[in-house]
């Protein structure tokens, strides 16, 4: 395993959603999660999580949280298939960290089940993930297409030759922003390492696309910024508020908008000396502005932190 992580980051993830089903509500008949008051889009970071699991387990990568031989599994179980091993104590967390990816990246609370075959109630062994995201909503305000009745030609039960008939809940546009961060210190316990978190930019670019279904097809990324700070202390908070989409209203395609990022630039430029680099990922047909000009993002951070400060992600 590489060196482990010593600098904090915050994380700016930006992707769009186009006549699908970013996140069902299974309390609200699937629909998209709203704040119908503000007329937001919501998405769960536990979403945004089982991306970035399943493209790191399609990648070879062990992961905690999944099934195994397409069975759900407690988590003894999951632990003692990982391990090969019948009992499972805390003597085992190193090797459990070293295997599982989405626990050095998340974290994890696992209950340990005994193993006496008793009355006993186990152990608890809880991970607090450096990597932490908020929910996140959209930039704009989003509009839900009427739904539509969608028809399965299979019984509803079996000897009732009448289908099913469900309901297929989409939006037109929305611009989804996460804001998250990466605890150096938190590394420490989970042995978050620099080859893992570069995984973790990778992932943030390209599962998204990877993982299109019939309500999911059609969501890209736009942006992507990592910030890495100089230290273990430094945070400079929700990147979302120094950043604005315009119009907000009536959006159907990301070439219809334009996102002024002249706020964030400006905040960047008067902490430089706290960035140690920033990760940046730019969709070709995202237009950004600053100030009301337009401007390629890579320019405008080189611009105010320096080029030996930019890397640019490709997709």
């Amino acid at each position: 395993m590489s060196e482990l992580i010593k600098n904090n980051s915050d994380i700016l993830f930006i992707y769009d959603a186009k006549l699908c089903n970013p996140n069902g509500d299974p309390d609200d008949e699937n629909r998209p999660r709203m704040d119908y008051e503000k007329e937001i889009n919501l998405v769960s970071d536990v979403r945004l999580k089982r991306y970035i699991r399943d493209y790191l387990q399609d990648k070879g990568k062990e992961i905690f949280v999944t099934k195994v031989d397409d069975r759900t599994v407690d988590a003894t179980t999951r632990l003692k298939i990982l391990l090969k091993k019948d009992e499972i104590t805390k003597d085992d967390i190193p090797a459990i960290l070293e295997k599982l990816v989405d626990v050095r990246l998340f974290g994890a609370t696992m209950t340990i089940k005994a193993n006496d075959g008793g009355g006993s109630s186990g152990s608890s062994i809880t991970f607090t993930g450096p990597v932490q995201f908020n929910w996140g909503y959209s930039l704009n305000r989003v509009e839900l297409i009427e739904s539509s009745a969608i028809t399965s030609r299979f019984s509803s039960n079996e000897g009732n030759e009448q289908g099913t008939i469900g309901r297929d809940y989409r939006l037109y546009y929305s611009l989804i922003a996460f804001h998250g961060i990466v605890s150096a210190r938190r590394a420490t316990y989970t042995k978050l390492e620099t080859e893992t978190l570069e995984q973790l930019d990778e992932a943030l670019v390209k599962a998204i696309p990877l993982a299109a279904t019939r309500s999911k097809i059609g969501q890209y990324p736009c942006l992507y910024l990592r910030v890495e700070y100089i230290d273990n202390q430094t945070f400079l908070g929700d990147l979302r508020n120094y950043i604005e989409v315009y119009p907000k209203t009536g959006l159907r395609d990301r070439k219809d908008l334009q996102l002024e990022i002249g706020s964030l630039v400006s905040l960047l430029k008067s902490r430089k000396e706290k960035v140690n680099q920033v990760k940046l990922y730019m969709n070709p047909e995202l237009n950004t502005h600053v100030n009301g000009k337009p401007t390629k993002t890579d320019k405008a951070l080189v611009d105010a932190i320096g080029v030996e400060k930019v890397f640019v992600i490709k997709d």
